[in-house]
């Protein structure tokens, strides 16, 4: 999802090869034109990164288009598109959920093992964390940022001057206080999925990864909870507006969505985080995968990008304004490297009590492709049915 006003659809001024049209036919490739669509709001973290590609290689990149679309209806775009013999998107950027949706239904290249050899060490350079996520990718995608997420409780503490420690406190809560309580739905919001994904385990519940059988307790909470939330929106941009604006008083979040609205205006500064008592972070990333069906000229070009957003000083920008807290997925890329926007932003923005509970919790990963697409699907019939728009 993407942040109001700060990702709208950007187009790369479109560069015309003077005399293209009379080139010999023996020469270099003509450069080509790259259509990258963002399912996650990972440009906020990267159009930077990618725009400086653009830059430096002149002779292989004539123009970029950036397009965001809701990650649950791009699956079934690309399948259409796939079935009719059409390339129109080259790259996508997406989290766990359409990556997830993509692998299930064999819309992604196969990048590794298959073609190691185009990504040298790429493996080597993940941090400890962010390694573990690029398993989820199962070789089909790169990943490109990382955050911890949560799941966390955000506050308005002028309303709520007892935030709810564990799941229990958090019901009896929203059902004191009817309407107050708001989160987005699971399939289009990294809060919201990680609140789903999070909660078997705070729960104690019998599988946290098999949300089909295992969940049992989950389930009956949610169930529970929807009868004292009023509506699920389509994804976390709509849940920030209503929070900041004083609609609602309490929602989900994670790192990245704390920080950033607050560093944007959209949510008060004061708003105020809680986690669950006995927490298990919930961790997330974005990946860079390529449709199945991209012409050759383009996947060399692509390959040669995706390596160079893994470099240092691509990665450095993933700090941005805290949208995806931290954000680098490779080693050694800290905050002083990031731009002294960002840097100003985390100091002010940021919270002491992270550094703590991100080293004294435990760290899981989400569900994998098929596990999480039903638990969705579960979500979407049994919870969100009659109350998502």
């Amino acid at each position: 999802m993407t942040l109001s006003g700060r990702l709208s659809v950007r187009m790369a001024a479109v560069c015309v090869a003077v005399g293209a049209t009379f080139a010999p036919a023996a020469r270099a490739a003509d450069p080509v034109t790259l259509n990258i669509v963002d399912v996650a709001g990972d440009l906020q973290l990267t159009q930077k990164g990618f725009e400086a590609f653009k830059a430096k290689y002149p002779n292989l990149v004539s123009n970029i288009t950036f397009t965001n679309a809701p990650a649950p209806q791009l699956p079934g775009k690309i399948k259409a598109m796939q079935a009719a013999g059409r390339s129109d998107i080259d790259l996508v950027l997406t989290g766990t959920d359409a990556l997830a949706a993509g692998i299930e239904q064999n819309l992604w290249e196969k990048l590794l093992p298959d073609h190691s050899a185009a990504f040298p060490g790429v493996l080597d350079n993940y941090a400890p964390g962010p390694r573990k996520m690029q398993d989820l990718a199962q070789g089909y995608g790169l990943e490109v940022a990382y955050m911890p997420a949560g799941p966390l409780i955000e506050y308005n503490p002028a309303k709520v001057s007892d935030p709810p420690k564990t799941p229990d406190q958090l019901l009896q809560w929203c059902k004191a206080h009817p309407n107050k309580l708001i989160y987005a739905r699971p399939a289009n919001s990294g809060p919201g999925r990680t609140f789903l994904m999070g909660l078997p385990y705070v729960l104690g519940d019998k599988d946290p990864h098999d949300p089909i059988n295992g969940w049992d307790k989950t389930w009956a909470f949610l169930k529970q909870l929807n009868d004292c939330i009023p509506y699920y929106p389509g994804g976390t941009s709509a849940v920030m507006k209503e929070l900041g604006e004083g609609t609602r008083d309490m929602t989900v979040t994670v790192t990245g969505w704390d920080i950033n609205p607050r560093a944007l205006g959209i949510v008060p500064a004061e708003f105020r985080v809680q986690a669950f008592d006995n927490m298990t972070w919930v961790n997330d990333a974005h990946y860079m995968v390529i449709p199945k069906g991209v012409p050759k000229e383009k996947i060399d070009v692509l390959y040669k990008l995706m390596n160079f957003m893994l470099e240092p000083a691509q990665q450095a920008l993933t700090y941005d304004d805290g949208y995806f807290y931290p954000g680098p997925a490779i080693k050694g890329v800290t905050v002083e490297q990031a731009p002294a926007q960002s840097q100003d932003v985390l100091k002010k923005f940021g919270r002491p009590e992270y550094a703590k509970l991100l080293a004294e919790r435990p760290h899981v990963l989400p569900l994998p492709a098929a596990a999480m697409v039903a638990a969705f699907q579960k979500w979407d019939r049994e919870v969100g049915a009659q109350k998502t728009k």
